[in-house]
Formats: structure tokens, C-alpha cells, sequence
């Protein structure tokens, strides 16, 4: 099955400052004290894209209708009056409404975009993170690109966390999405990470659901306008904190237990098993997952072993499971999975 990192000529792009990531890719770059920009580089990503009139080339069959001079000459020669005549013309190359968004070091067509979309470069991305970093707000982590180039991440750690249940320590992080995809936009996301298992969630806890700021790319990408949005993460992070110590506070009943995995990780119609493989197999890391001794018997743990399932077990590949946490189905259903484990918990 095909990677979700990106190779070229050879190496990952993608690299980190600390710990060796969850999913174990990477290059380290630990200590070098590397601003976004020169992470960006390290990580092979410090390329540019533009925008170029697409077009296709193909052999088109044309009518060519006799002109007023082809009739003179046929009536000057006494021959018969000429007939329109399908030529067959090859290559040729015929002009689209679109535009091929092209990467500048390689000539890779990164997709098809409409003349009005605005990419946003890579290195105007990471701008993002600047004065954050300079200032000591946050310390950027890693820097990589998925689904060849066509998105373009920075995850940065904000020097802000919390610790329930004498022990299990919550740490925040912003996640800086830059794509290069036509019907995606360019956004920062809010993205907690249980220390203890390396669990990632991408909250959902207001009427703007799990974003903090979006740019379409049919406006110029604005910084500082991203920046004052800063406090949205703080105020996100105390609200999941909130939800954390609900959850840890309540008891879990075994039968609700059994139904909450069974509608979280469902399987087909069959009626003859109770629960998928899936919810089998999450169900059964309730008291063998890390950190399962924090808050044992409450929703806290059922929550948990959804994400950890989900971050590090399902999934061929680590970088694989690294994508769907932050960009695919994985980061619906964990949404979903606090949303639910919060409901059930207050009944």
C-alpha cells in the first residue's frame, strides 16, 4: 500500500525537534535551536509553487470548408465545386479554463486548480509560527509533507498544559496545515496529545467545530490575522480540560461500555456478532493501554483506548495512521468518540 509521506530521492520529508514522533518517521534535528523557516528546509519542503494555464494535447479531427478562392479555382480548371474535407491534425494542443498548480523543483503537477485559487507558499506558511517561536510561545516539532506535496504541515508545541489524575499530563499543540489542493484550505487546528500515549485529538467543542481559522485560497493568506486567534486555543484547551476531569470523574457501566465502542467502531449489518473486529479490539486495550491507571473505570479510559487504537494500532503503516489522525476518517470518529463518551457519561 502506498506511503502518506512523502519520499523524494530517497528520504522522508518530514523533520523533528525532540522525542522521536509517534509514528517513528522523520529526520532529527534535535538541538540545532532551527527557526520554521530552516525546518521547513530540513524537512524538504521549502519549495514553491505557480500556477500555470493547463492544457491538453490531441489528435483532433477538424471540417475544413472550401474558401471563396478554392471555388474560383475549381471553376477556372472546369472542376467540380469542392466539398468540405475532415483532416485529422495531431498534437494539437488546445487551451483549458484551469490552471496546473506546479512544483517549481521537480515540474510535479500538484493538482488543477481554477484560475482565482491563490496558493499559499510554504515558507509564507511557516510566517505563521514566527514571532510564536522567537518569543518562546512555542517550539516548533516537526515539519513534513503528505500525499506528495500536496499537504504541507508544521505542528508546533505551545508552552501550555495540564495534568489530571496525579499523573496524566495533556499537552497543547497547534497544527499548520498548508495545502496545495484544490477544495482544501489553508488552516491552524487546535491538537491536544495525551503525553502518556501519544494519543492526538483535533477538538470539536464549539459551533466552529474543530477549526481555529480557515483561508480560502480566493484571498491573500493574512498572518496577523491567524495570530490573534491564539487565545482560541487557550480557551479550547481549558474547555477540554474541563471535559477530561468530567469524564475521569464518572463511572462507566460495562453495558455502556459494550454499546459505546459498538456504535463508535461499528461493523456490517451481520447480527451475528455483538461487536466489530475493530470494537473487539479496542474494547479489549481498556486495561492494558498506557496510562489505563489513570481515572480505571471511568469514560476516561473507554475515550482513550478508542484513540490509542485508532493513533497506533489500526492502519498498515505509522505514516498512514499519522494522516488519517490529522486530515482523514480517524480524526472524525475521535471527535466523535469524546462527543459520545461525554453524553453517555452524563446520563
Amino acid at each position: 500500500m502506498a506511503h502518506e509521506l512523502e519520499k523524494r530521492d530517497g528520504k522522508w520529508t518530514m523533520a523533528y525537534n525532540g522525542d522521536v514522533p509517534w509514528h517513528g518517521l522523520g529526520k532529527n534535528v534535535s538541538g540545532l535551536q532551527l527557526t520554521p523557516q530552516q525546518m521547513l528546509k530540513e524537512a524538504g519542503c521549502d519549495w514553491t509553487v505557480r500556477k500555470v494555464q493547463a492544457s491538453v494535447t490531441i489528435d483532433q479531427l477538424l471540417t475544413r470548408t472550401p474558401t471563396s478562392e478554392d471555388y474560383e479555382k475549381a471553376k477556372k480548371a472546369k472542376k467540380k465545386a469542392p466539398e468540405p474535407k475532415q483532416l485529422w491534425v495531431p498534437n494539437n494542443i488546445v487551451m483549458l479554463d484551469s490552471c496546473a498548480l506546479v512544483r517549481d523543483i521537480d515540474g510535479k503537477v500538484l493538482d488543477t486548480v481554477s484560475p482565482d485559487w491563490e496558493p499559499v507558499q510554504n515558507q509564507e506558511a511557516m510566517e505563521f509560527f514566527n514571532e510564536f517561536v522567537m518569543a518562546g510561545d512555542m517550539e516548533m516539532e516537526t515539519v513534513g509533507s503528505l500525499k506528495g506535496g500536496q499537504i504541507v504541515w508544521g505542528l508546533a508545541k505551545v508552552k501550555e498544559s495540564f495534568e489530571l489524575f496525579k499523573g496524566d499530563k495533556v499537552q497543547s499543540y497547534l497544527l499548520f496545515s498548508n495545502f496545495h489542493k484544490y477544495g482544501h484550505s489553508t488552516a491552524v487546528h487546535f491538537t491536544p496529545v495525551r503525553v502518556v500515549c501519544n494519543n492526538t485529538l483535533t477538538l470539536s467543542l464549539s459551533t466552529d467545530v474543530d477549526k481555529i481559522v480557515r483561508y480560502t485560497h480566493r484571498r491573500k493568506f493574512n498572518p496577523d490575522e491567524a495570530k490573534v486567534l491564539l487565545g482560541v486555543a487557550h480557551d479550547k484547551l481549558a474547555k477540554y480540560k474541563e471535559m477530561a476531569a468530567f469524564l475521569g470523574g464518572k463511572k462507566a457501566k460495562p453495558t455502556d461500555v459494550v454499546e459505546y465502542f459498538k456504535q463508535i467502531l461499528p461493523g456490517t449489518k451481520d447480527k451475528i456478532r455483538e461487536m466489530s473486529r475493530n470494537a473487539e479490539t479496542a474494547y479489549n486495550m481498556l486495561d492494558c493501554q498506557p496510562g489505563h491507571q489513570y481515572a480505571e473505570g471511568s469514560w476516561w479510559q473507554p475515550f482513550n483506548a478508542v484513540t490509542f487504537f485508532l493513533d497506533h494500532e489500526i492502519s498498515r503503516t505509522a505514516d498512514q495512521r499519522m494522516k488519517q489522525a490529522w486530515y482523514g476518517t480517524h480524526r472524525t470518529i475521535k471527535t466523535k468518540a469524546l462527543e459520545l463518551a461525554v453524553e453517555f457519561a452524563g446520563k
